[in-house]
């Protein structure tokens, strides 16, 4: 029986090991409940900042933070997957009264529901789709951001020499972008076009990285760190060209190391169609993502007649057939 051929550089992440959280300021959170909340069917975090100042809303395993102040907007669209498209459509169709006096509204495409918060976010919401998502059945798989021309190349540069990311860039119907892997199904992409970009308004987004120290002795010899938070985070907000030096987007990356107390923090996810007419016992907590195998082993059947069998894996068998 021939071995499996498997593609084990498929499997490798890069330096960020995930994208946990986006974070916007909102001026009421009242309507931000109303969007995110009853429109979107995410859910807020129960154990932090269950206040008016602050909601930290769950999407699977990440979020976005919504502290209270003027209202921040990310340049170019968030990307969602959640199970349903019928119900998210019915979700938002019954938030339109609240949000009639904002820029919130909602449409239909072939492969996704675009849909605005009251504040002007984009979001591009798809149904779980495994050939271009994984297996998330509700999750933040990416990020689009709309950044100059001849921009791309560059970005996944920076991202590729001074954050250890993985990145490409593709071209396709909607222009050249980079791509830089965050994590297991999720990245951001940085999109190039030729409409004007409005000034950073001072958005964020979080991620973890394996190799913490790296990328911060790289990113202060060139002066971008802007905060040195605590022991396992710091800040930086230029993304450069290496070559000249010259800005070539900003966003704020709040860098976190996996050592922080927050990382891997289980997350709360209820299921929105849930009500305490139709309560099903145990269906509160909604599971974020489909089922996943990690297919053959590939072994011969015979583990002792196995090519270059290691010692351990002999006694191992042969244990197995004494017990047998």
């Amino acid at each position: 029986m021939a071995a499996v051929q498997f593609d084990r550089p498929a499997e490798d992440l890069g330096n960020f090991t995930a994208l946990e959280h986006l974070n916007v300021e909102i001026p009421n959170q009242g309507l931000a409940s109303d969007f995110y909340l009853m429109g979107m069917g995410f859910t807020r975090d129960p154990f932090l900042f269950p206040g008016t100042n602050n909601m930290w809303v769950n999407i699977g395993k990440s979020q976005i933070h919504m502290p209270s102040g003027d209202a921040l907007v990310f340049r170019g669209h968030i990307g969602i997957v959640t199970p349903s498209r019928e119900e998210l459509l019915n979700r938002l169709q019954g938030v339109k009264k609240n949000l009639a006096d904002t820029k919130f509204g909602f449409k239909e495409n072939n492969e996704y529901v675009h849909a605005t918060c009251p504040w002007g976010n984009e979001f591009h919401i798809y149904e779980p789709d495994v050939a271009r998502f994984g297996n998330i059945n509700l999750g933040l798989p990416y990020v689009e951001f709309t950044v100059p021309e001849k921009a791309a190349k560059k970005i996944a540069k920076f991202y590729r020499k001074i954050m250890g990311a993985k990145t490409c860039v593709e071209k396709n119907g909607h222009g050249k972008a980079a791509h830089i892997k965050c994590g297991l199904n999720q990245e951001l992409i940085f999109r190039e076009t030729d409409q004007p970009i409005p000034e950073f308004d001072g958005h964020h987004l979080q991620v973890y990285v394996e190799d913490f120290g790296t990328p911060h002795r790289k990113l202060q010899e060139l002066g971008l760190v802007t905060e040195e938070s605590d022991r396992c985070q710091y800040r930086f907000e230029d993304i450069i060209d290496l070559d000249t030096g010259k800005t070539l987007f900003q966003i704020e990356h709040e860098i976190r190391s996996m050592t922080h107390p927050l990382f891997n923090r289980p997350l709360v996810n209820r299921n929105p169609a849930q009500t305490n007419r139709n309560y099903i016992l145990g269906g509160d907590n909604w599971v974020y993502n489909l089922p996943d195998t990690v297919g053959p082993s590939g072994a011969t059947k015979d583990p002792l007649k196995a090519p270059k069998a290691p010692t351990i894996a002999k006694r191992r068998a042969m244990r197995a057939q004494a017990m047998a």
